[in-house]
């Protein structure tokens, strides 16, 4: 009989268990927009709604591996997200404020 995830993960360390949540957070952390808006559970049809762009242009926007911070302000703004730009280097992490009230 299978197992669920639940006895599994009882049965594993801490560290292993630390070591999984860890990374199920690093894949949420770099989802592209489309999976962001589908975690979100919301329809294209309706974020476009929101935006006030017809649905292709919504789709068009989503697939752009370069676009403008404003717009991409405007995306996640409407999702009920807050663009926050962080600069990571070796010796810590920047957070960029001049694109938050653009």
């Amino acid at each position: 009989m299978a197992k669920s995830f639940n006895e599994l993960k009882e049965k594993m360390s801490p560290e292993r268990r630390e070591k999984i949540e860890n990374e199920a957070q690093a894949i949420l952390m770099s989802m592209a927009l489309q999976e962001i808006r589908k975690t979100r559970h919301i329809s294209q049809q309706d974020l476009a709604k929101i935006l006030n762009v017809n649905q292709a242009a919504l789709s068009k926007m989503e697939k752009q591996a370069d676009m403008r911070v404003s717009t991409l302000r405007k995306i996640l703004s409407a999702m009920g997200g807050n663009l926050k730009i962080v600069v990571e280097f070796p010796d810590g992490e920047v957070v960029i404020n001049q694109f938050e009230h653009a």
